[in-house]
């Protein structure tokens, strides 16, 4: 089946050049329902605001794209863990999910019609106020100890840094979808840029289940060969069901992908699981 019929997308906006006037912006914003427009203007800072509004276009675009639903038809609504989702089902992709990640200079969102997804894009950054030694120290509670040996093992600081990031791009100050669900501790520990592959793979895995912040990261363990052939173990155990992406957009950004290979039909089916999908977290199943 081709991309187009599939309802699979993959979409990443460079958003480095877009310097919108106050009007140019509200404009765009116009576009968009009014719910929406709180939700952008919440955010403090003006490049914050303009990836949360590139952020939303981008989903009320895919959906309208994807599904042929007009545009002032699309209801999105989110979880309280902030994930997104469509109010109503689409009989041609009733299990039709996506996600969508901001960071840097780039945007991204991804979908699937059956299987979960998700997205997490990183900017590199180096630690603010502390060596790289304490700032990986004050985090590497989140790692499983074969994760921690892993990033050790790197090498110089630098180095090091970059493997602590592939792991754990997961937790940021944990803004789920551009929702400001936000995690004191981590905001006053942590640069909101991002912490590069590890932390990555976390961030991309939590939000395809669509968990908050109490899902504890150090349940999750990556193996991998040179970042190829990437698999998770979760509470110690393999799981065959996940695959990941982990991409270098350039010298600044890192993009990480997930896919649960069991479709949501499936769960749908085995658990009377209605358009609220994404949430395997809360249910009885086998991650």
């Amino acid at each position: 089946m081709m991309e187009e019929e599939s309802g699979v997308r993959r979409w990443l906006v460079d958003i480095t050049h877009w310097r919108p006037s106050p009007a140019q912006f509200d404009a765009a914003a116009a576009l968009l329902p009014p719910h929406e427009r709180s939700a952008i203007a919440r955010f403090v800072k003006e490049d914050d605001r303009k990836r949360a509004l590139v952020s939303r276009l981008l989903q009320y675009s895919l959906v309208r794209h994807v599904l042929r639903i007009p545009f002032h038809q699309i209801n999105i609504c989110r979880t309280p863990e902030g994930k997104p989702y469509l109010q109503k089902d689409c009989p041609t992709f009733p299990n039709f999910n996506f996600n969508t990640s901001h960071q840097g200079d780039y945007v991204g969102i991804a979908s699937e019609p059956l299987c979960l997804v998700g997205l997490d894009i990183v900017s590199v950054s180096k630690p603010q106020g502390e060596t790289t030694t304490e700032f990986i120290s004050n985090l590497s509670s989140y790692l499983t100890e074969h994760e921690w040996s892993c990033v050790v093992r790197a090498g110089i600081p630098s180095e090091v840094l970059t493997e602590f990031y592939r792991y754990n791009i997961s937790f940021r100050d944990f803004l789920i979808d551009d929702m400001c669900i936000q995690n004191q501790y981590f905001r006053a520990k942590i640069p909101i840029s991002g912490y590069r592959k590890y932390w990555c793979l976390k961030e991309a895995f939590v939000k395809a289940i669509g968990a908050g912040v109490g899902f504890g990261l150090h349940r999750l363990e990556f193996h991998h060969e040179h970042w190829t052939n990437i698999s998770i173990h979760i509470d110690g155990k393999v799981s065959n069901k996940w695959r990941f992406w982990l991409f270098k957009l350039d010298e600044m950004h890192l993009v990480c992908m997930d896919r649960l290979v069991l479709p949501l039909s499936q769960i749908t089916i085995r658990f009377g699981f209605s358009r609220y999908i994404c949430f395997a977290m809360h249910l009885d199943i086998e991650l």
